[in-house]
């Protein structure tokens, strides 16, 4: 018996075991809400992200694929040999006339395919309402990538948590030892990269624009009347503000904090001083 044929019979045992009551719900509660709500064009997200097509609702969606699907990796593998091991049925497929890295192989392949397929359903599902919600789809090279990338990621929970499943001397600690490696691989990364910006002085409170920069100007404002061609749009810059307030956007640059016409107080004036580096020094 090849690895493949044994893993889908351990994928079906998978399938129709009744942990999956759980991991469906889970699985299509984050895929097709994300990709329900990340299609709406009024949708504002955080650190001024654009979504204007499909690709970049799927590519956004993958934030909640990361947490619900992997988690559903670790649902389903979590005790992929510790349970057999502590019930003697291990020992007694061991002894079968069969090589033990052909049955490694299969159970990688059961386990994977028995949360990769539910995630490529739901996925698909998620492609029609994201064509109904936008009227637009990706193409076929964006979705191999997706898929793929996907594909990939889930092998590798599905790796790590077979081996910690081989780990475990009891059903309590697999259980413990699969929820510590996904938090360890979903989370503590991070804690640890926002520990490490904040060491360096890297900020990552708020990713807009510095205040200590001007953005050129867009385009001159020449009227209409006075151009042969080229844009048509003389005055981009205010309908780029327009459309920044719309989606949730500060520009904090200095053109946009410019006093001007603003009526203020000489004692509700302070002097703020800001270090920055730039390319000739500070």
């Amino acid at each position: 018996m090849s690895s493949f044929t044994l893993g889908w019979h351990i994928m079906k045992e998978r399938l129709s075991a009744g942990r999956m009551l759980v991991i469906w719900p889970l699985l299509a509660m984050f895929i097709l809400f994300s990709s329900w709500g990340l299609s709406d064009p009024k949708a504002n997200l955080p650190t001024g992200i654009v979504i204007d097509s499909a690709y970049d609702v799927m590519f956004a969606s993958t934030a909640f694929i990361v947490f619900s699907a992997t988690m559903g990796a670790v649902l389903i593998s979590f005790d992929g040999i510790s349970r057999d091991r502590l019930s003697g049925v291990l020992e007694v497929k061991l002894s079968q006339p069969i090589q033990r890295s052909v049955y490694a192989r299969a159970l990688l392949i059961g386990h994977w395919c028995a949360i990769f397929i539910p995630v490529l359903i739901l996925n698909l599902i998620s492609l029609a309402i994201i064509w109904y919600r936008m009227n637009d789809l990706p193409s076929l090279e964006e979705l191999f990538i997706h898929t793929l990338a996907t594909g990939l990621l889930l092998l590798w929970y599905t790796s790590i948590q077979l081996l910690a499943s081989s780990w475990a001397k009891d059903m309590g600690a697999s259980i413990a030892v699969g929820l510590g490696v996904w938090m360890l691989f979903t989370l503590l990364w991070l804690v640890l990269t926002t520990l490490a910006a904040g060491l360096l002085g890297v900020g990552v409170e708020n990713l807009n624009s510095p205040e200590y920069i001007r953005i050129d100007r867009v385009i001159r404002d020449i009227p209409m009347t006075q151009t042969a061609g080229g844009v048509n749009r003389p005055n981009m810059r205010q309908d780029i503000d327009k459309d920044m307030i719309e989606r949730g956007s500060v520009c904090n640059d200095i053109r946009m904090r410019e006093v001007k016409d603003i009526s203020t107080k000489i004692e509700d004036l302070r002097l703020d001083v800001q270090e920055y580096e730039s390319s000739d020094g500070k």
